[in-house]
This record gives C-alpha cells, sequence and structure tokens, in this order.
C-alpha cells in the first residue's frame, strides 16, 4: 500500500491545510504510545492523538467491558447484554443487543495492543486496520461523495447504530476480513459523544477499501472541481 507520506499531500491538495489528517489504528506486539489504563470510555483519551500523539490499548488499559468486547481483547461480558437495553435503553432487549453483536462476528485478536497514531506521524499504512476520520459537514460531504466515485452500492456508505467502538474498530475488522468495500459513519453513540467535537461524526475508511480509494481521490470531485472548491474554501476558513 502506499506511503503515509503520498496520502497526506493527496489528502492536503483534496481538502487543504486546515482540514484534519485522519488517524491509523492496527494491531501490534509493540505500543506505540501511552498505554495508560482508561477508566470507561477510552474515545476519551482520543484528543491525544488528535494532537500528535499515540495511544496504544489492550485488554488490560480499556476500562470498559464493551471496550474490550467491540476491540477483540475480550469477549462479550455476561453483563452488557442488559446493561445497554435496560440501563442505557440503546436496544429494546437484551435479545436485540446480543442479535447486534453477533453480526459483528467480532474474533479475539492474537495481538497484544491496538495501537491508535496520527498518519502523519507513522511511514507505512501496511498492515494497518483502516483510516479513522473526524469529520464535520462539510468534510464529511467530500469524504462521501469520494467513496461512491467508484461504488455504486447502497452500503458504500454505511451508518450502523452501536457504540463508538464498534462503529470504528469491529466494522472495520470485519470489513477487512471479509474484503468488502463499506465505509462507516460512526460515532453517533450518546455515551461516546461528549469525547468528540459537538460538531462532528467520526468516518472509517478499512484497509481493504483504502487501497481502492487512494488511486480514486485524483480522478474524482475533490480534485478541483468548481462545486468541491467552493466547499474547500469554507473548510479553509
Amino acid at each position: 500500500m502506499n506511503s503515509t507520506e503520498q496520502f497526506v499531500r493527496k489528502y492536503r491538495y483534496a481538502f487543504g491545510e486546515k482540514a484534519e489528517l485522519p488517524i491509523v489504528f492496527y494491531y501490534g506486539e509493540e505500543p506505540a504510545g501511552s498505554n495508560a489504563k482508561t477508566d470507561g470510555c477510552f474515545f476519551k483519551c482520543i484528543d491525544t492523538v488528535r494532537q500528535g500523539g499515540a495511544i496504544s490499548l489492550n485488554a488490560e488499559t480499556i476500562g470498559c467491558g464493551g471496550g474490550r468486547l467491540y476491540t477483540g481483547f475480550a469477549p462479550m461480558p455476561d453483563r452488557v447484554p442488559s446493561f445497554v437495553s435496560e440501563k442505557e435503553r440503546y436496544k429494546a432487549t437484551p435479545e436485540d443487543v446480543i442479535e447486534c453483536v453477533s453480526k459483528l462476528d467480532i474474533r479475539l485478536t492474537d495481538k497484544k495492543y491496538l495501537n491508535f497514531i496520527r498518519i502523519d506521524r507513522t511511514e507505512s499504512l501496511d498492515g494497518i486496520e483502516g483510516l479513522l476520520f473526524f469529520a464535520t459537514p462539510d468534510v464529511l460531504s467530500g469524504l462521501v461523495a469520494w467513496t461512491f466515485f467508484d461504488n455504486n452500492a447502497d452500503d458504500a456508505v454505511s451508518c450502523i447504530f452501536g457504540s463508538g467502538c464498534s462503529s470504528v474498530v469491529a466494522q472495520a475488522v470485519r470489513e477487512n476480513r471479509i474484503k468488502g468495500r463499506r465505509t462507516f459513519i460512526g460515532m453517533l453513540d450518546p455515551s461516546a459523544r461528549p469525547y468528540i467535537g459537538a460538531g462532528e461524526l467520526s468516518f472509517v475508511i478499512p484497509a481493504v477499501r483504502l487501497s481502492e480509494m487512494i488511486e480514486t481521490i485524483d480522478r474524482c470531485c475533490l480534485s478541483g472541481t468548481h462545486g468541491w472548491q467552493k466547499i474547500r474554501d469554507r473548510i479553509n476558513g
């Protein structure tokens, strides 16, 4: 796969200098950054990565049972179905929760760490699970247009309700495993939303799809069209 330097150059040309760079996430045997224990949702720590640092997660440091589940570090705790349905009230019944989780076909990772690092802080895209963008509506419009450029499938951009970690990590891991072509809008989970901006959603391009999209960014509307230029100008103030 292409180098991060090449991606950053293309992304800056398309979105401008003020558009926030995406985050690479991948499993590995070595930590890329801080491995401090997180109390509750690990997205509490994501601002460290957005500012140019790195975080490394594992079963010992993720303080949320759902977080350990959706990152593949542990099976689903017995209490999750009732907690999600009866405490958080995100699903009507515990059985609905079990059904949603089963559809993700989560498999335990054999790697020690899940690393998050901003794309300009690493050299290669080889071996990653995907790219994570925190996007305003204007940036999201560009990401969605780019995605649909060479994919007419109705689910080319999918919005599947779930925890922040499921919409970012679990969906990307599964898509890579089945060699799919979907991308994912996420961070609609009210429990995770306080840790990102009020005007942002997440957008994830799994690695299996990224290898195609890197080749189309120069050909789609993001490359100098009149319509996109007006939005690009607004993104960059």
